[in-house]
Parts: C-alpha cells; sequence; structure tokens
C-alpha cells in the first residue's frame, strides 16, 4: 500500500503542489474545495486498489460527490479513499495534506493507511494488529501538559454551538488550531502533540483510517455517547479523539453539554 501511495503523490499529488490554475480548483460547496489533482489522484487510487483486490466495491470521497449511491457501499465490503486530505491547505498551497485509505468490512474499519505527501510519512494499522509509523510501533503518549492540549476547529458548527464549545469546553483545555486535515490531525493525538481532539463531520472517508490507527495505538476514538465509529454512519454528527482512555472520557462528558 505503501508503494500505491508514493506513487500517486509522485505522479499525480505534488506535481501540481503550487502549480494549480485558477479553473483548476472547484467549489463543491461552501468551503470544501476539490482540485484536479483530486481527481486524478482517485482514479489511480482505485484502479491500484482494484489490482489488490477486485472484489472490494470502492468508495472515493469524489466519486460519492457525483454520485450518492457509491455511498451504499460503506455497509458491505469496501476500499474507502480520500485522495487528498486537507484540500483546502493543498489548494492554497501550504501543508499538510495527505492521503487516506481504508479498507472495511460491515461498517467497520478493518485496515487503515495514512500517507503525509510531503514528509512521506506512512502509518497504517490492521485491526488487532497494532498501529504503525514507517514500520515502527507506536503506542499513543499525550502531551502530558496541563492542562491538556485540545485541537479544536469550529468551522463546520452553527453559531450557536460555536459559542458552547468556547463556554464549555476551551476553558479547560490549552486550545490550539486544527490543521484542517484529518491525515494529520490523528497522528498528532498519537504522537503527543495534540492531547484530545473533536470532529463535527464524520465522512468515512476523512475518518477511517486515523479513528483505527489511533484506537489499535492505545488511544480512543467514539462517538460523544460512546458509541464506535461506524463508516456506515456518514450522516451522524460528532466524533472524539483522544490520546488515551481517561482524555476521551473528560472531554465526552464536557461535550454533553453541548445538547
Amino acid at each position: 500500500m505503501h508503494a500505491l501511495m508514493q506513487r500517486v503523490t509522485e505522479q499525480a499529488v505534488l506535481p501540481r503542489f503550487r502549480n494549480l490554475s485558477g479553473r483548476e480548483i472547484i467549489e463543491k460547496a461552501e468551503d470544501d474545495l476539490v482540485t484536479i489533482a483530486d481527481r486524478e489522484a482517485e482514479l489511480m487510487l482505485a484502479e491500484g486498489l482494484a489490482r489488490i483486490d477486485a472484489s472490494l466495491a470502492i468508495v472515493g470521497e469524489e466519486a460519492a460527490h457525483a454520485d450518492k449511491a457509491v455511498l451504499d457501499h460503506l455497509g458491505g465490503d469496501c476500499w474507502i479513499i480520500d485522495p487528498i486530505d486537507g484540500t483546502h491547505n493543498f489548494a492554497h498551497g501550504q501543508p499538510p495534506f495527505g492521503i487516506l485509505l481504508a479498507q472495511a468490512s460491515g461498517g467497520f474499519v478493518q485496515s487503515g493507511w495514512i500517507y503525509d505527501c510531503v514528509s512521506g510519512r506512512f502509518c497504517s494499522a490492521h485491526r488487532g494488529g497494532g498501529a504503525y509509523v514507517d514500520g515502527d510501533l507506536v503506542t499513543a503518549r499525550t502531551t502530558g501538559e496541563t492542562p491538556p492540549v485540545a485541537a479544536i476547529s469550529v468551522i463546520f458548527l452553527e453559531p450557536g454551538r460555536r459559542e458552547l464549545v468556547h463556554e464549555h469546553i476551551a476553558p479547560h483545555y490549552r486550545t490550539v488550531d486544527a490543521p484542517r486535515c484529518a491525515a494529520e490531525q490523528y497522528p498528532r493525538l498519537g504522537l503527543g502533540e495534540n492531547d484530545v481532539s473533536f470532529f463535527e463531520r464524520t465522512l468515512a472517508w476523512d475518518h477511517a483510517a486515523g479513528t483505527l490507527w489511533l484506537e489499535e495505538a492505545g488511544g480512543r476514538v467514539a462517538r460523544p455517547d460512546g458509541s464506535p465509529y461506524r463508516v456506515d454512519e456518514w450522516e451522524r454528527r460528532g466524533l472524539i479523539g483522544a490520546a488515551s482512555p481517561a482524555l476521551w472520557d473528560q472531554l465526552a462528558a464536557l461535550y454533553l453539554k453541548l445538547d
């Protein structure tokens, strides 16, 4: 999988980095961009994954945007592709951005891969098999700071919920900006840079790989009510990630005050 992600990065992604014309950047929805590189990368990734196992359906972010029926495959055996996670950063000529791939069955992620297109960092995880960075087994660690470090993004929150976040959650943490890139945020939670984060949107291509990787590293990712993340529940709002179960419990208790 590393070879596929590296090849797509070198052939479809990096040649377009800081080299996009205005017509090669499209706004799919408010604050939601796609570029020609996203589309080219998704086609290459889909072809590569089909060669690995053609029996699995392919759910790509851009394919699903074009045809919502693609999302029906998330409840079965499928590959999940985010060709460029962090497109907003990529389109504005700045990192971080990466490729996210996952394999799921029955709504649950079985394997996940995260590739940082700029640094080449490669994170991987298989259910029950631990979490790895560049081939080395890793264990999630906290920042050790007091108060804990929280990466909070309020981009997709309603104005009223933004105020509740500032009132009920922010005072309990040292808050830092979220990178607008799940391919960066999940490693930050496992590698001692951030302690907690929460996500309003929980689309499968954004979260499948990272949730499994952080859980296999010993952190915790779950819905605010404690239920596990399922890729076929992509319309549900709210997901909490933390470097440890204790940190997850603390944020979950605070998060409930938003409702």
